[in-house]
């Protein structure tokens, strides 16, 4: 199965009524776990990181692997970069072949966002891929360092940004916040109606580590099609390892090795099946 453009895995799951899980991966392990359970599900997805875990994970290791991943796979793969915050870095994921990029704004005053977002979707055109961007402000931040104060996306600025910028896909706020939620987050279901209803592209759910099901499917069965699963991935590769070590199964190295690939893969195949996005690859 070919890397495909996340515009067309995300057209898909608006006829369909499903959303695309968006996986955020770190390693190898993290890779090969969602990939697996993609695979096993039959469930198109997209392997994400966002350019502040690059300092951890450099782009050009790791682009490469993720890129490589998708061309192999037997179901639909797109590769995105998440909350590129630079021209240099979002660059550089288009040359090295990325099909998504995502431009975040969501700091900057709406005409300056909507004048970025601009020039983003206009590099991207030149590479074939597609542009996500963020009006409103999701709480918290993608790597925990901050506490950023939400925003609540005004569904009437997401009607002018996603006409004005020409986005493919519009992340927006909805009381959704990214690491763990200190309490159950309180979705704000009133403003993604209104958003849905004047937004013709598809929309993106960020923050999605600890949100309930119910509230995952209300939100896909609303014009979410793009829900992001960051924490949720690192904490279950991690705890999959913690866990092995505690019960004494974890011997050497490729018994670590594979104690990642399985939380990422049972996380991710969790998430797969709350999005209704089993069985879509066929």
């Amino acid at each position: 199965m070919p890397l495909v453009n996340m515009k067309t895995l995300l057209a898909d799951a608006q006829k369909g009524n499903y959303a695309v899980g968006s996986f955020s991966v770190a390693n190898l392990e993290m890779i090969l776990g969602v990939v697996k359970a993609a695979e096993e599900t039959r469930s198109p997805i997209i392997l994400q990181i966002a350019e502040v875990r690059l300092n951890h994970s450099p782009l050009a290791i790791i682009g490469p692997a993720m890129l490589a991943a998708a061309k192999n796979a037997t179901v639909p793969v797109a590769v995105h970069l998440d909350h590129g915050t630079t021209i240099e870095c979002i660059g550089q994921a288009l040359r090295l072949g990325f099909t998504s990029v995502m431009f975040d704004g969501s700091h900057l005053s709406v005409e300056e966002n909507i004048a970025k977002t601009k020039e983003v979707v206009a590099l991207a055109k030149g590479y074939g891929a597609a542009v996500e961007a963020e009006i409103g402000c999701v709480g918290g931040s993608e790597d925990g360092s901050v506490d950023i104060a939400m925003r609540c996306t005004s569904p009437d600025q997401a009607k002018i940004f996603s006409e004005r910028t020409g986005v493919d896909a519009l992340a927006i706020a909805i009381g959704n916040a990214h690491g763990f939620y200190k309490d159950a987050p309180e979705l704000r279901f009133d403003i993604l109606d209104k958003v849905h209803s004047s937004v013709d592209v598809p929309l993106v759910l960020h923050g999605g580590t600890g949100i309930e099901p119910e509230d995952f499917i209300r939100c896909h069965q609303n014009g979410i099609k793009k829900i992001n699963i960051a924490t949720a991935t690192f904490a279950a590769a991690e705890g999959k390892a913690r866990e092995g070590y505690e019960k004494g199964t974890i011997k050497g190295y490729y018994d670590l090795h594979q104690a990642e690939i399985a939380g990422a893969y049972e996380n991710a195949k969790k998430h797969m099946e709350i999005f209704y996005s089993v069985g879509k690859a066929e």
